[in-house]
């Protein structure tokens, strides 16, 4: 398995969750998933059920991003004799996305935004882990854009567990930071506050990313890297 793969996978996970479409709204889902409150610039709810809670809603939305991943592979199987075109056709999409991350084109269509929204609040972990499915679901554009280019990524996996295993990446991204501040906003909405300045500057980051990945995919050199990388890994998937 290709270690590039996993090691873009990871960090446009992470980039994700710095979005202007998901960080800012933390304190929002918190406190729909938990029941909280925010009073004195913190978090108030016991942190028993802060994780109890949040790891339901971890599970929940890595669970569905897992599931289009092996579903991405498998359709990515069907079209093997066409291995090159679907190839090409995914580096030139993954750079029109990264460009439009960047801020440098703005195509509107891309930016349209569909969000699957409960009004129920989760009463346990089970729920926490349905309203997190729903977030996966659910698309919203900056999100969109990167979850999108890591699934054409695994279209032209070769197994459907290379798939899995990007995605797993990508969950893992995005659940490793929104455990940590999910758990520091508990203390103090400070250090979200001096986060929010850097978004614009992340998501020019998260894009550059994209076209440099795109870039990889369209020329081939993806596939040269992640074979000599596989030569020196000690993990083989």
């Amino acid at each position: 398995m290709t270690d590039v793969g996993l090691l873009f996978a990871f960090t446009a996970g992470i980039l994700s969750f710095f979005s202007p479409c998901v960080f800012p709204l933390l304190p929002a889902y918190v406190t729909h998933l938990t029941g909280g409150t925010v009073e004195n610039a913190q978090l108030q709810v016991e942190r028993n059920k802060l994780i109890t809670r949040s790891i339901g809603f971890v599970l929940g939305f890595s669970f569905i991003f897992i599931i289009m991943g092996a579903s991405a592979t498998f359709l990515g199987k069907i079209f093997m004799d066409y291995r090159w075109v679907v190839m090409q056709i995914a580096g030139v999409l993954i750079i029109i996305f990264g460009l439009q991350m960047a801020g440098l084109i703005n195509i509107k269509f891309l930016m349209m935004e569909k969000k699957i929204q409960t009004n129920q609040k989760p009463k346990g972990m089970f729920s926490s882990m349905v309203l997190g499915m729903a977030f996966a679901s659910g698309w919203s554009p900056c999100v969109g854009l990167a979850l999108s280019s890591i699934l054409l990524l695994a279209s032209s996996s070769d197994t459907v567990n290379q798939g899995m295993f990007l995605l797993t990446s990508y969950s893992l991204g995005m659940a490793i930071p929104f455990f940590l501040i999910s758990i520091a906003i508990s203390y103090s909405l400070k250090a979200m506050k001096r986060i929010n300045k850097y978004l614009s500057k992340l998501s020019f980051v998260n894009g550059m990313i994209m076209i440099g990945l795109g870039l990889l995919v369209l020329s081939g050199q993806m596939q040269k890297i992640s074979a000599w990388l596989s030569a020196y890994s000690l993990f083989q998937f």
